[in-house]
């Protein structure tokens, strides 16, 4: 009796302390039976299994305890110790990644004086409604963690989680919703748009109602783009039966660009429309080619190296915001880069802020973001950084992994995806603020750029091999960089543009001063 006693009591510690990690990671009983078998099919638990052990009816093998450990990067001595780091509860709901200010008075913020002032205020600043539309979806976006669970299922009942995909699979689906496919053909024409240098523009597919879709043959030469092309039309008939109400697809050009002078001074509500719907088209596309479930084990497989999609035929802008969609960490973000410092596409799960004044054009943001460096270089191989952001008073940790490619229309670009270190680091009991100190400090004795302390590296070492993120390792065996959000206001202890004199009180305050000491005295 006392010996079944102690077995029980056995399985359930361990049991508890496997669920405790487990969910303090964000992973599912899937997930980490997915992380199990890749390092031993033969010892790996099944997810009925694994659910057992973490309920205290079954004790895991020594096998078992040696691959949790070293997933979780804990040593086997810890599970049977019978205490536990922290309870093993679900985590507390994750808070919307972006947040804002309470604005007073705030009657001037009602919907009626919103309606007439937003107008106005693209008119006066140049911001053309296709603008205002994404920074609403980017917000849209970030306030849910890039997770849209009813599109999701959408594009799972028309492909039925099947991965990956072949032309050939895509080219069935769009026959089964009887949609007709046509091809034309145009070459990439110049669009200077705001730029000193043209950029190349190609119109790469369109809709016609009710079920026509054209192709441009350029995209043959392209089975990745192909696909997502022609996912991205069947989504546009699923979601709003083939209305026809949206854009053509287009690479380069003046997407996003500013208004011009012959544009409409008013807000164009068809803007709005239709870069809403080319937002859930491609986030069915995504899905549809990229279902949940397998890709999040496909991206297990290979690190999450954002350059995996070229195994599968998928292209690395959507592997790259693929991953903050499924991945078990919440904390990502990814940009897309166009020179000379352009950001066509943003997505901050985890916050970051933005570099400068991005929507003027203005030559600000700081130069030593890793996506800005990549556009200087004619590399094509994936490349990490380590940077220390500050912002005021604010430090941050982030990873990131950027690829220079280029558009279907031929114009350079670079792509990066990245995450938040800090919760990473505090889920493993490592004060965040502690290891950003150390290599900022590191990073200043090397005129901004440094090596990362030892202590620093092996804790994102470890946190690289948890969350399955092979680039942050690679990233912490280079030197890491302070990064900030505008060049004029450099925190490096030896500032980029060298030192800034500083700002004069302004005039009136200096009078107002003046004054108020008089009257004192």
């Amino acid at each position: 009796m006392t010996n079944r006693q102690g077995l029980k009591r056995k399985a359930h510690f361990l049991g508890t302390k496997i669920k405790s990690l487990r969910k303090r990671n964000n992973l599912t009983l899937e997930d980490l039976s997915v992380r199990c078998i890749q390092i031993d099919a033969e010892a790996g638990p099944s997810v009925s299994y694994l659910s057992m052990i973490e309920n205290g009816k079954r004790v895991p093998s020594e096998r078992l305890l040696q691959i949790v450990a070293e997933i979780f990067q804990k040593d086997v001595n810890w599970f049977y110790d019978e205490s536990l780091d922290s309870p093993a509860i679900d985590p507390a709901p994750l808070e919307s990644a972006v947040s804002g200010i309470p604005l007073e008075p705030g009657f001037l913020f009602s919907e009626n004086l919103l309606q007439l002032a937003i107008p106005e205020l693209l008119a006066q600043t140049g911001t053309t409604g296709r603008q205002f539309a994404h920074l609403l979806i980017r917000a849209h976006q970030e306030s849910n963690r890039n997770r849209f669970p009813d599109i999701e299922r959408a594009a799972e009942t028309v492909g039925r989680k099947r991965f990956p995909l072949d032309v050939e699979d895509v080219f069935d689906i769009a026959n089964e919703l009887a949609l007709e496919v046509r091809w034309f053909d145009k070459s990439p024409f110049k669009d200077r748009g705001d730029t000193d240098a043209p950029l190349n523009m190609i119109v790469r597919s369109f809709y016609d109602a009710p079920n026509i879709i054209y192709l441009n043959n350029s995209l043959r030469d392209t089975p990745s783009r192909l696909k997502y092309d022609l996912a991205n039309h069947i989504a546009h008939k699923v979601l709003h039966d083939g209305d026809g109400a949206r854009a053509p697809q287009v690479s380069g050009g003046r997407v996003s660009g500013r208004r011009h002078d012959a544009d409409s001074p008013n807000v164009d509500a068809q803007d709005i429309l239709f870069a809403w719907r080319d937002f859930e088209c491609s986030y069915f596309a995504a899905a549809l080619l990229a279902p949940k479930t397998p890709f999040r084990q496909f991206l297990a497989r290979h690190a999450h190296a954002i350059n995996a999609g070229d195994r599968i035929g998928l292209t690395t802008t959507l592997v790259m915001r693929r991953m903050s969609s499924v991945s078990p960490y919440p904390h990502w973000h990814y940009f897309d880069a166009y020179p000379p410092g352009n950001l066509r596409a943003v997505y901050r799960g985890n916050g970051i802020p933005l570099p400068w004044g991005n929507m003027t054009m203005v030559s600000d943001p700081c130069q030593h973001w890793a996506v800005f460096r990549m556009l200087n270089t004619r590399s094509t191989k994936p490349s990490s950084q380590i940077s220390v952001l500050r912002s005021g008073d604010d430090k941050r940790l982030y990873c990131c992994q950027s690829i220079r490619s280029k558009d279907a229309a031929g114009n350079p670009h670079v792509l990066c995806a990245g995450v938040d270190l800090a919760p990473a680091l505090r889920a493993q009991n490592i004060d965040p603020f502690e290891t950003i100190s150390a290599i900022e400090q590191s990073c200043n004795a090397g005129g901004g750029s440094g090596a990362i302390p030892l202590e620093a590296r092996r804790q994102l070492e470890s946190i690289s091999k948890i969350l399955n993120i092979g680039w942050i390792a690679e990233g912490s065996g280079k030197d890491a960089t302070i990064i900030c959000p505008r060049s004029s206001g450099c925190p490096r202890d030896k500032p980029c543009l060298g030192r800034t004199k500083p700002k004069l009180k302004p005039q009136i305050d200096q009078i107002r001063d003046s004054l108020l000491l008089q009257s004192a005295s």
